[in-house]
């Protein structure tokens, strides 16, 4: 099996992975305030990432602080919202409006840094604007929905302020830096509506931390022993983990609006990926024929 295949298989299992982390949420922080379960999670959070910085210089860690201070904000706003969506939509509705996240960060991107669509990738947004609105049902949109889609954009936007981050700082030293900067907000938020922390709370909390971070450490892996392009379709092997664990743990059924809308967000997502791959190829391709080409004129 070589790096690629294994990458690609932990991508799969990273999914999972966070998956049981949304199922953590969804059956312990029901009856908490939800900026105090997310304060816990985030405390948690920082006790696991802590020993991946030791040896990190200040330097290096307050790299980028000012983007990272916006970062967090809008991680607190998605967290929330995150875990509202869970309490109150089935783990595969929540998790397909997540997966409109690529599609806002296609059209923001266009906005923002005047980058251009290719006829592949306005396929995709259209495909998942329209897959979106097939779940939501507009009809029956309400704020539980809307939180679902509140995700999905602080999603995108974080992942686009990323590429306003040092390169030298390492996807740990991100990720801690973010959630110290989180602090502050969850814990004035929490304040008004402060309940004790059960064994409920600390078990969801802690559940939900390791496996989103266990998570995190699989893309690590993955990311570096292979090419993004050849494994990013593995992704959305998620939206397969959603609807069976949902019907799984919590007797969720999925209805034809999900199914169909899901398949509209995904397949263009995965068809994109899968299309690119082909064009990189294609292209490596045509440099080692141009390459030969010259190298066999420069003989003759």
């Amino acid at each position: 099996m070589n790096r690629t295949t294994l990458a690609m298989l932990l991508l799969v299992i990273g999914n999972a992975l966070a998956l049981i982390s949304d199922a953590f949420v969804k059956a312990y922080s029901g009856d908490v305030p939800v900026a105090q379960f997310v304060l816990v999670r985030t405390l948690i959070t920082l006790v696991f990432l802590f020993p991946f910085v030791l040896r990190s210089t200040r330097r290096r860690l307050a790299s980028g602080w000012k983007v990272q201070v916006v970062r967090a904000q809008i991680s607190v706003f998605g967290t929330i919202c995150m875990v509202v969506a869970l309490n109150h939509l089935s783990l595969a509705t929540a998790n397909a409006i997540f997966y409109a996240a690529p599609v806002i960060v296609m059209v923001l991107a266009v906005v923002l840094f005047k980058e251009q669509l290719t006829r592949a990738s306005l396929t995709a947004v259209v495909f998942g604007f329209v897959g979106v609105l097939v779940i939501l049902r507009p009809v029956e949109i309400g704020w539980q929905s809307l939180a679902a889609v509140g995700v999905a954009f602080s999603l995108a936007i974080n992942v686009l302020l990323i590429r306003r981050l040092s390169a030298e700082q390492s996807p740990m030293e991100m990720l801690l830096v973010m959630h110290v900067f989180m602090l502050p907000a969850l814990t004035v938020i929490s304040l008004f509506h402060w309940t004790p922390v059960t064994v409920d709370i600390a078990l969801g909390a802690l559940g939900s931390s390791f496996f989103i971070l266990c998570y995190n450490m699989t893309v690590l892996i993955a990311y570096r022993w292979a090419e993004a392009n050849k494994i990013t379709s593995s992704e959305y092997t998620g939206m397969i983990w959603a609807i069976l664990g949902g019907w799984v743990v919590f007797g969720e059924v999925p209805d034809a609006y999900l199914l169909i809308g899901s398949g509209m967000i995904v397949i263009p997502l995965v068809w994109l990926a899968l299309s690119e791959q082909r064009m990189l190829k294609s292209s490596v391709s045509d440099n080692h024929v141009n390459s030969r080409r010259k190298l066999q004129a420069a003989e003759s």
